[in-house]
């Protein structure tokens, strides 16, 4: 992309911000350019979120009818999925899919319950809690 071509359609998502990004100038270099953001990108990133928040909402409707744990809306609240709650956490993918069970949760040690904790920058309550609708 040329310099000259680098978006500039202030976006909502960026916050009044600007992102670097590499163009080429006139002498066909590679120069950073800031840019308000992109109309395209903004769309695609805004249909990310409410994928998001839809994906939430149904995993908090779940745990209150008792189909999966807490932790399953806590972990897409927090915009985990299993395999990065995995890499940050320390546990295995399998054992985080196992603590998705309601009956499994509730068996968890204190040990397992704080890595979570910890990891999800929550309290314990908070943890083994749901919001109210």
């Amino acid at each position: 992309m040329k310099k000259d071509d680098v978006p500039q359609d202030n976006s909502k998502s960026y916050q009044g911000q600007n992102k670097l990004l590499y163009a080429v100038d006139d002498s066909g270099h590679y120069q950073g350019v800031k840019s308000s953001g992109w109309e395209i990108e903004s769309f695609a990133t805004q249909l990310a979120v409410d994928d998001l928040n839809e994906q939430t909402a149904q995993a908090l409707e779940q745990a209150l009818h008792g189909e999966i744990s807490p932790l399953a809306y806590h972990m897409l609240a927090r915009r985990f999925d299993i395999a990065t709650l995995a890499g940050a956490s320390g546990f295995f993918q399998w054992q985080i899919k196992r603590h998705l069970r309601p009956a499994i949760f509730a068996k968890l040690s204190d040990k397992n319950i704080n890595r979570y904790c910890d990891t999800l920058k929550i309290s314990r309550d908070a943890l083994l809690s749901l919001p109210s609708q």
